[in-house]
């Protein structure tokens, strides 16, 4: 609540800081604020999935669902636009991030999925999540179902569904994250924000390409998120295709016209991965996954297991986050390391 005892000069202060975050605020003859030129920002239109989306005016309660997700809000400084995020606590340290304060301003509404029900108890007006982050018609939670309770919504770039089945990814990993930054800024007017943002985050990973491996250096890297039967790795439209890439790694799932997705492990044997990246996240610790990729008897006389490479990033390096440029950097001393 406001301060009765504020000095008047802390006032002018921050309202000079106000004023120079958005539009000019001039005053009328009558006295009163003509915030014209604020107002003069909206109604905005993005595309978002290869829709067009409309914005009368920045949404105020929004409720985000994952640990990327949440932390795209954040990096952006939207946390005083939020209602609150979901995510379950195997997630990763979140005290030693840019932009920790997020999470210690913002409700954690539940550790358990996402729902309508959730989502309507907290009044959002805006729910920032993505298909199979959170979006799913199989539990009868989507945007089109938000939209018939009034309750808009925002897709995450990573997982726009393009034309083949259920199989997502529109556009290079990095750059579902920038177009993100982009529409996210325009949406709530924070476009110098988002823009900053991007110009650091494009230079971090050019830095980490420049001493990254090139040419026959580029070692062949796996990504094994999880599973036995059949491993769950990331096609050429999630988060560790461009994160090996820029890296100076070969992906050798390159060829995948999809995000996250399933193979068999005879396609991992023939392709002969000289590096692992170890997605480090759920019930089953990075620990217990490195022990079973080098019991696993199919898997013996592959390089990266026969030459112990096994390297491990944490779920929200992996998926689209604003950490994503720092995981290229990390990723990238690895490899100099596995160079031949």
């Amino acid at each position: 609540m406001p301060n009765p005892t504020r000095p008047a000069a802390l006032l002018l202060a921050t309202a000079l800081a106000l004023t120079g975050c958005g539009a000019d605020v001039t005053t009328r003859a009558d006295g009163k604020e003509d915030t014209t030129e604020a107002d003069r920002h909206y109604p905005v239109t993005v595309e978002n999935c290869g829709e067009k989306r409309t914005y009368a005016k920045a949404p105020q309660r929004v409720v985000t669902n994952d640990v990327g997700i949440t932390e795209i809000m954040f990096a952006l400084g939207l946390e005083n636009h939020m209602a609150g995020y979901v995510m379950p606590d195997d997630k990763g340290d979140m005290t030693s991030v840019p932009w920790k304060d997020g999470y210690s301003k913002t409700k954690w509404l539940s550790k358990e999925r996402i729902n309508k029900e959730l989502v309507l108890d907290a009044d959002a007006d805006l729910v920032f999540a993505g298909w199979n982050y959170g979006f799913n018609e199989g539990e009868g939670f989507t945007p089109a179902e938000l939209k018939r309770v009034g309750v808009d919504s925002y897709l995450l770039s990573e997982s726009c569904r393009n034309g083949q089945g259920k199989a997502r990814g529109v556009m290079p990993p990095l750059d579902a994250l920038y177009t993100d930054l982009r529409n996210l800024g325009k949406i709530f007017d924070a476009e110098d924000r988002a823009e900053s943002l991007i110009t650091t985050f494009r230079k971090q990973v050019a830095d980490a390409q420049a001493k990254a491996p090139k040419g026959d250096d580029r070692p062949r890297v796996f990504l094994y998120d999880d599973g036995k039967d059949k491993p769950l790795t990331s096609g050429a439209y999630a988060g560790p295709h461009d994160i090996i890439t820029k890296a100076g790694g070969d992906h050798i799932m390159k060829d995948l016209e999809d995000s996250w997705t399933t193979v068999g492990w005879e396609t991992v044997v023939d392709r002969d991965p000289e590096v692992i990246v170890i997605n480090n996240y759920g019930d089953t610790t990075a620990d217990q996954k490195r022990a079973f990729l080098k019991s696993y008897k199919p898997l013996a006389n592959v390089s990266a297991i026969k030459n112990d490479r096994i390297v491990v990033l944490d779920y929200v390096d992996l998926v689209e986050s604003p950490r994503n440029p720092a995981a290229v950097s990390s990723l990238a001393e690895d490899l100099r390391k596995f160079a031949r």
